[in-house]
């Protein structure tokens, strides 16, 4: 039961485009007894029919800028392959830690990136 209210919640973040595979991915980590390399295994299978629901969506709402996402598409192919040869390399503990880490990054330049905009849009507002 526990699994359909992850990918439930999972999906939902990411039609939103927030990254729902990071949310299953902390979903999974936290509530379940699977190993990093299994649950980000899991992630991305989770990821195939997601996301073509969400190209489906955005092709119909004409949001993709084709060009850029060929090339983001061939540079990410070459990324995929270089980081599962590095993550098949290293332990469990150690994929999680640097998971955690990665996760704080994202984290701080969210917060950093909305306070920026709060500045600068209140700036606006007093000229």
């Amino acid at each position: 039961m526990k699994e359909i209210l992850f990918g439930f919640i999972s999906g939902i973040v990411a039609a939103l485009g927030m990254g729902g595979g990071t949310i299953l991915i902390l979903l999974l980590g936290l509530f379940t007894n699977l190993k990093q390399h299994l649950i980000q295994g899991t992630n991305l299978i989770f990821f195939i029919p997601t996301s073509i629901v969400a190209i489906f969506m955005n092709v119909k709402n004409k949001n993709i800028d084709y060009k850029l996402s060929l090339i983001i598409i061939i540079s990410g192919i070459i990324g995929a392959i270089v980081g599962s040869k590095i993550s098949f390399k290293i332990e469990n503990n150690q994929l999680k830690k640097y998971f955690g880490i990665f996760l704080l990054f994202i984290a701080f330049f969210e917060i950093y990136s909305f306070f920026k905009q709060y500045r600068l849009e209140k700036k606006e507002n007093n000229k």
